[in-house]
């Protein structure tokens, strides 16, 4: 929103003042991140800018960590985990939390707080109990250590972000389309496919892309339910930092801020174009 021309000089104060409050607070969040991806290229194994790399020296600049970790089994094996327990999860995560969100959103559904309430309690329950929770009862059933196990663990962190994003879209859904499809003479399943998903669509996918990236980032319970085939590449950054301190960890890092970015990117995208189907316009 652009500065009235009518302004005084306290609003305009407090216009400027205000952005470049944000900005500073924006420049704190993000610079340790912004850090780490020059420090990838660093040709010295160290984890700090070496004079080469000051003085933009070509020799102090290498892609040795990046052709290091693309060249590793290890890092190689955390990649496929980290996707394949990332998908299977957004995908679990986008099913469940859909048909939660949808049930919510009845007027005449009972105890409705109730029921988000404990939907969305694993997003405000700290990790390390959930975490070991988990981990005795997924002990006691068969499914620690074990791929399905780390799946439905995720799926459990990521669907509150699901159930909180369709429900959100959900609020502006129509339901009088609903009905008449029913006096149309459409069975619910029908109506579903046809008229109901393709609307929330965007929420289904934003609430994946929230889940996916859950997943992706998720350390804490992986380390109490997986086992070594199981490892994600967080899991390998967490014991190269505690075994070898190897510029290999600030390239993987490097690649997992360029992925978020693109999700991220992505979903702005997706709520835009929400936002304009709406016949909201985006500011």
């Amino acid at each position: 929103m652009a500065l009235p021309a009518y302004a005084g000089k306290l609003e305009t104060a407090w216009y400027y003042g205000f952005r470049f409050y944000c900005g500073l607070v924006f420049f704190f969040l993000i610079t340790p991140i912004l850090v780490i991806i020059p420090l990838s290229f660093n040709a010295q194994p160290y984890f700090s800018f070496t004079t080469e790399m000051l003085t933009l020296q070509p020799e102090g600049w290498s892609l040795r960590w990046y052709e290091d970790f693309l060249t590793s089994e290890r890092w190689m094996q955390g990649i496929r985990n980290s996707f394949i327990i990332a998908i299977a999860a957004s995908f679990l995560a986008t099913s469940l939390g859909t048909l939660a969100a949808l049930g919510l959103s009845r007027a005449y559904m009972p105890f409705r707080n109730a029921f988000m309430a404990m939907l969305i309690s694993p997003m405000i329950v700290p990790l390390i109990i959930s975490a070991a929770g988990m981990y005795f009862f997924y002990s006691d059933v068969g499914l620690a250590q074990t791929f399905p196990g780390v799946i439905l663990a995720h799926t459990a962190l990521g669907t509150p972000f699901v159930i909180i994003v369709v429900t959100a879209t959900l609020m502006g859904f129509d339901q009088s389309l609903v009905r008449a499809a029913a006096i149309s003479g459409a069975n619910p399943k029908t109506t579903f496919f046809k008229v109901t998903m393709p609307l929330i669509a965007p929420g289904m996918i934003s609430g994946a892309l929230f889940a996916f990236i859950t997943s992706l980032d998720e350390i804490v319970i992986v380390n109490f339910i997986a086992g070594a085939g199981q490892r994600t590449v967080p899991m390998r950054m967490f014991a190269g930092i505690r075994e070898e301190i190897s510029p290999t960890i600030l390239a993987v890092a490097t690649i997992l801020v360029t992925i978020s970015v693109i999700l991220l990117t992505t979903l702005e995208m997706i709520r835009r174009r929400n936002e304009r189907i709406r016949g909201i316009v985006p500011q």
